[in-house]
């Protein structure tokens, strides 16, 4: 006969899967979080509370959830301080429902920026990412306020991320370090990063850095988010990895750097970025590029913000555009629907720089594209048609 103890073992090898921790022990019971000392127990229930408490400076807080089971906040979450590498939290699990209930994660970004107004820039170690997302499943419903760094990092494989609201706006106020600069640098929102089959949606990202940066993965859809104050929608930088399939859809971004880029390295090897689909998004007060295709990363296509204390059109001399490399193959972009973006008087309307016809090929349509203000930017090597820019 089996006892309790070998048919429990049995359920959790039979429900681990591919995630950084071993599948807990299933149970069904609800267990509470009000510290991290009561994380052990709670995670082997399918219905797991997570009330409010600080979580120590230097600790994470790390659910490593039962297959099936359900996360509910009930009460705000705050990491205390501590110069620390991080992760702050890790969510991980098969099949997991995290539900925010509106409640948020206090970062406490703003400690970190005052001592040296770097960001992520440098200065005093800052724990990022804020939380990552290891989980299958979904999550949903939380405001993450003042990252220290970067902000949510994705690799479930599926997982829906929805109702996310990233504020990392006090990052944009100059401090007494930060020479009259804001204080947040490097807060992405959203980074994914060899994750598959990945919805993020109805979110909103304010922020110093890119709202998304997708750095590996395929069948990525970002679709109805808010981007303010960073520095675009991005693919890449992309140096060995493969992205495919990937469907920007009805975002509106606004006083951005940047509006749409995919920026691959220079020094990159054998990586592909493949069908690219933007589809009814709308761009405003895009300072630099509206959209920037550029195989030279990290030195872009012409450096625009050292021309933005003057009221023209940056221009872009030969020494400074950045020489591509060819080890990426961006093969298809395709603007559908309608796709409208306005930039700056010193802006770039559209600038693609290949390395070579035969690192940009495929189709690429951009006749759903409409690029407002700026001057015109220079397409290389690229076998754009359509489009009004």
């Amino acid at each position: 006969m089996l006892t309790l103890g070998v048919i429990c073992a049995l359920l959790a090898s039979a429900f681990a899967l591919d995630t950084d921790l071993p599948a807990p022990t299933v149970k069904r019971c609800t267990g509470t979080i009000s510290s991290l000392a009561d994380v052990a127990a709670a995670q082997v229930c399918t219905t797991i509370i997570i009330n409010s408490f600080t979580v120590p400076g230097g600790q994470i807080f790390t659910i490593n959830a039962a297959t099936g089971a359900t996360i509910t906040m009930a009460g705000d979450v705050t990491f205390g301080f501590a110069e620390w590498a991080g992760p702050l939290m890790l969510v991980s699990g098969q099949n997991v429902t995290f539900n925010g209930n509106g409640h948020t994660l206090f970062g406490q970004g703003d400690l970190y920026w005052m001592r040296d107004g770097l960001g992520g820039n440098g200065g005093v170690t800052k724990p990022a990412p804020f939380i990552r997302v290891n989980n299958a499943g979904s999550f949903s419903n939380v405001r993450i306020l003042n990252a220290p760094e970067r902000s949510v990092a994705v690799k479930g494989s599926p997982v829906t991320i929805s109702g996310i609201m990233i504020d990392n706006s006090l990052g944009d106020l100059p401090n007494s370090r930060s020479n009259g600069l804001p204080a947040g640098h490097n807060t992405d929102g959203f980074g994914i990063s060899n994750a598959n089959n990945v919805i993020i949606q109805n979110s909103s990202v304010h922020n110093q850095d890119d709202c998304l940066a997708v750095n590996g993965g395929t069948n990525i859809t970002f679709q109805n988010n808010v981007c303010v104050g960073g520095h675009g929608i991005s693919i890449g930088s992309i140096a060995s990895n493969v992205v495919n399939n990937v469907h920007i859809t009805e975002n509106t971004v606004m006083s951005n750097t940047n509006g749409l880029r995919i920026k691959t390295d220079a020094t990159a090897t054998a990586s592909t970025v493949s069908n690219i689909v933007y589809t009814n998004n709308k761009l405003s007060g895009i300072t630099e590029f509206g959209v920037l295709i550029d195989q030279s990363y990290p030195d872009t296509l012409g450096l625009c913000f050292f021309f933005i204390l003057f009221p023209v059109p940056c221009v872009q001399p030969s020494w400074l555009i950045g020489t591509p490399g060819t080890g990426v193959v961006i093969n298809g972009v395709t603007f559908s629907g309608t796709n409208t973006i306005s930039v700056t008087s010193v802006a770039k309307r559209v600038s693609v720089n290949c390395g070579s016809t035969s690192s940009c090929v495929g189709t690429w349509n951009f006749a759903a594209l409409t690029v407002t203000g700026g001057a015109a930017g220079t397409i290389r090597d690229a076998p754009v048609t359509g489009g009004l820019f």
